[in-house]
């Protein structure tokens, strides 16, 4: 959903499926603090997720939950690329960041999987990088790779997913497509982040171009 601010005029971009379907969402302008009332689409909801730990209730990060006064909608211009960061490790975390501040990205690093989940459902990236191992004991049962498995593909498509492993090797291709990513980078390969980020993105972009041509 494309909206205007009434008093700047600046745009911004929301998904549809993150307002409530009832009650709509009331926010303040990032940049001139105005006051904008968003009507609630006509929508389905996002599938819930099982999680790891049961104590994570999928629940938690409905539509239902959201206080917009209490947790505003992370905002970018329409322009803007956006992406989540899900890595613990400090040293691993510092190259990726680099990289995607130098690819101009607007970033979000979660602290945990439920802050990850919560974030996704009120927000579309444009990239996710996800260490397997992020806020897990066991990394095939990650909750947001598990949300990512089951996002609809609507959805899915319009977002890049990167998995930083060290079980799996880089640009393993048959693993990232088990894994419902669209690339795989070796935590030994980390140095090279950058150079297979931007193949993955490229290769992504050339598979959806006719698609997305073809829906607009």
């Amino acid at each position: 959903m494309n909206i205007t601010c009434d008093s700047c005029r600046s745009k911004f971009r929301i998904p549809e499926e993150k307002i409530h379907p009832q009650k709509g969402a009331t926010f303040i302008c990032p940049k001139c603090q105005n006051k904008i009332s968003v009507s609630p689409p006509d929508t389905q909801p996002v599938p819930d997720i099982s999680l790891e730990d049961e104590s994570l209730d999928a629940n938690e990060f409905g539509v239902d939950t959201y206080d917009a006064d209490d947790k505003p909608f992370d905002f970018v211009e329409e322009e803007g690329k956006t992406a989540l960061v899900c890595e613990q490790n400090p040293a691993l975390k510092k190259v990726i960041i680099e990289a995607l501040n130098f690819m101009e990205y607007h970033i979000t690093e979660p602290d945990n999987q439920r802050d990850a989940l919560k974030q996704m459902r009120y927000h579309d990236f444009n990239l996710i990088v996800i260490n397997e191992a992020f806020d897990t004991r066991n990394p095939d049962t990650n909750g947001i790779l598990i949300y990512l498995e089951r996002l609809h593909m609507e959805t899915r498509r319009n977002m890049v997913a990167c998995l930083i492993s060290s079980r799996f090797r880089t640009m393993d291709h048959m693993m990232a497509f088990q894994k419902s990513v669209n690339m795989i980078v070796n935590t030994e390969d980390i140095q090279n982040f950058d150079r297979v980020l931007r193949s993955g993105i490229a290769d992504y972009e050339f598979s959806y171009r006719i698609y997305k041509e073809s829906s607009k």
